[in-house]
């Protein structure tokens, strides 16, 4: 016999989840009336989340280890990878407005195999967060001479008071700091290649200290791998394009052109940065240590020196950290939050609130700031690039390839408990294989030449994978279901998603019609969060 919505007491995460002023649509489609932002103003968000300084270390690493030529190369293949997979996922993100997480259940993975790509993701914000908080102690360390240690603390404390108001705060946030920062990290640059011309030339020349000489394809993939660590921050943009206001005649300009720029074109910013980090590394390398020239702070004091005294150099340099360091850290807290709790909430069907993974995050991060991460930079990313690769290339191979190509892949997108298998072989298997085979190529295990072109086995490993797997399974894991029990349609006859509201008998509040599904548990339609933390019994 079904149970009534008023039989069933309101849990506390029923109640919590109305609260969407903090909770943001944690773990669901972000309706047309939280929507109200331009489609300028989405882009100019999300853009605001990729001012961080890692690109600059990682540019010098890779520069310093294989020479200018070869980290040239590594950055634009790269960037040219980066941008391709990036493509589908952030359009599909922002037709559906749905994040990435969402998009993967529906994509080839089942609603508990994209836990696995969340627990990724989610590592992807921590090593970041790590990564920047820890640059952001170099520069208090260099300016202030504020210990390493409460730096580090100091970089995790600062961000949780602006992270936690989620998309509303941070647009404003990320709206008013981007002059400064775009002027600060410009300004040293051009005073540089101004004064000094000939540093490009020699800079150009510079070989590397791995003894690789001129252009060596073994150590473009070398430092590619490093750079496509970086391929998860789509993750990151897309947590901001999913409140991208519905497409129409009037604004398809705008929203493709916002699309293209917050989505993909992060990459093409990502990369200047990364070439500008390599040719600032050179010119410290004849005043510093090697490891020095890797630190952003060092290398913006040397340049901000020769253009003011040296206490303003000083100064400017702390204000570029900090600015960069949270505008990156309040989105990596507040995309590692949005991971962990999809996670944790599909597992456990219970629903603690987004905002202690906020606290969960940071302190893994904080962690692994104490533990010095940042001397093992080029590991940890190296290591960790074949899995984003694989996520990332699966998924923009279901929608492209599975979705629209072939029309295995159902091309509505599909994320609620009950609507899909719990584990789609299509993506799960195709993520294992080609994360897997990558980094055992990674550690030597598939011989010392392959070594090099682990990020080329999962690209192609993610690509042919999908649609062969779709193909033997005849597309049938997809969808388990195909009627939510509710008699208006999800979407508009052009894929747009339905604006018709519908009041949640678990919850009492109103959602949109995309978020919504019959429940025989609650004899009622509720909405996919509630749905979520339904007990086990409740197929």
């Amino acid at each position: 016999m079904a149970t009534t919505g008023e039989d069933i007491p309101r849990s506390e995460e029923e109640l919590a989840a109305k609260n969407e002023t903090l909770e943001d649509y944690t773990l669901r489609y972000a309706p047309h009336s939280f929507r109200r932002w331009g489609p300028a103003t989405v882009a100019i968000t999300a853009l605001g989340g990729i001012a961080y300084l890692a690109d600059f270390s990682i540019g010098a690493s890779i520069a310093i280890s294989y020479g200018t030529a070869n980290a040239i190369f590594a950055i634009l293949f790269a960037a040219a990878l980066i941008f391709i997979t990036g493509l589908p996922v952030a359009y599909y993100a922002a037709r559906y407005n749905i994040d990435l997480d969402l998009i993967t259940r529906g994509s080839g993975f089942g609603y508990y195999g994209s836990v696995l790509t969340a627990v990724i993701f989610a590592s992807f914000t921590f090593i970041f967060f790590a990564l920047e908080g820890s640059i952001m102690a170099q520069g208090l360390l260099v300016g202030l001479g504020i210990p390493l240690w409460l730096g580090y603390l100091v970089s995790t404390l600062i961000v949780l008071p602006l992270v936690i108001y989620g998309m509303k705060a941070l647009s404003k946030l990320q709206l008013w700091t981007t002059p400064l920062w775009l002027i600060l990290m410009a300004a040293p640059v051009i005073y540089l290649v101004a004064a000094q011309p000939q540093v490009l030339g020699d800079w150009l020349a510079y070989t590397g200290t791995e003894g690789y000489g001129g252009v060596s394809l073994a150590a473009i993939m070398l430092g590619a791998g490093v750079v496509l660590a970086l391929m998860g921050q789509i993750g990151e943009q897309i947590d901001y394009l999913r409140f991208m206001p519905a497409k129409t005649e009037a604004n398809r300009g705008q929203w493709w052109a916002a699309v293209l720029a917050a989505g993909p074109g992060w990459v093409i910013l990502g990369a200047i940065k990364q070439m500008i980090g390599a040719l600032l590394a050179f010119y410290l390398l004849s005043k510093v240590a090697d490891s020095a020239a890797t630190e952003p702070v060092r290398q913006f004091v040397s340049i901000f020196s020769e253009m003011v005294p040296l206490w303003l150099a000083l100064a400017l340099s702390v204000v570029l950290v900090v600015i960069s360091q949270i505008k990156i850290n309040v989105t990596n807290a507040y995309s590692g939050s949005l991971a962990w709790t999809n996670a944790f909430t599909r597992v456990t069907r219970h629903y603690p609130g987004r905002i202690v993974f906020v606290v969960v995050n940071v302190a893994i991060a904080l962690a692994l700031m104490e533990g010095n991460m940042f001397a093992v930079l080029n590991n940890i990313l190296g290591f960790y690039s074949n899995c984003a690769i694989a996520w990332v290339v699966v998924v923009a191979t279901d929608i492209v390839v599975n979705k629209y190509m072939l029309g295995i892949s159902p091309k509505l997108p599909e994320f609620r408990r009950g609507m899909l298998y719990p584990v789609n072989p299509v993506g799960t298997i195709s993520f294992v294989l080609a994360a897997g085979l990558a980094i055992a190529a990674y550690f030597g295990g598939l011989g010392s030449f392959l070594s090099s072109y682990s990020p080329l086995i999962a690209v192609a490993v993610g690509v042919i994978c999908p649609p062969i797997l779709a193909l033997a399974t005849g597309g049938r894991y997809y969808l388990k279901n195909t009627d939510d029990g509710v008699d208006s349609p999800r979407f508009t006859a052009d894929g747009t998603p339905s604006h018709e509201v519908y009041e949640c008998t678990a919850c009492n509040a109103e959602f949109e019609r995309p978020d919504v599904l019959y429940s025989s548990y609650h004899d009622g339609i509720v909405c996919s969060l509630c749905r979520a933390i339904e007990p086990l019994e409740a197929r």
